[in-house]
């Protein structure tokens, strides 16, 4: 993984920007997956963080669930997931989930399945 990356913080800015037509497209994608609880988007909840990606479209990010406890993570994390798999030029994902009561074995599950 090298400088081409693109980061996003959580707060909403851009870290460090290097223009990524995948990385738009990935955003774009996670805008689809929409928490049924909330009826929001996971990037406009915030709910994505660290998003990099290289340019051999290998994905990383930070899955945060809006509550320690929050009964949807793992579908979440399942629909994430799916939404990033199915952008056109993505070989691949790195998915971390933090903030989480089961943030290790859902980062060590969520990366384990094909």
């Amino acid at each position: 993984m090298d400088a081409s990356y693109c980061r996003v913080d959580g707060g909403g800015g851009v870290s460090e920007v290097v223009s990524s037509p995948l990385r738009e497209a990935v955003l774009i994608r996670l805008r689809t997956v929409i928490d049924p609880e909330t009826r929001a988007d996971v990037v406009r909840m915030r709910l994505i963080d660290n998003l990099m990606v290289d340019s051999e479209g290998w994905v990383s990010y930070t899955f945060r669930p809006s509550s320690p406890l929050c009964p949807l993570a793992v579908f979440l994390a399942t629909q994430i997931k799916q939404a990033v798999a199915e952008v056109p030029g993505v070989m691949g994902q790195k998915i971390r989930i933090e903030g989480y009561i089961g943030a290790e074995a859902l980062t060590q599950l969520i990366n384990e399945e094909g």
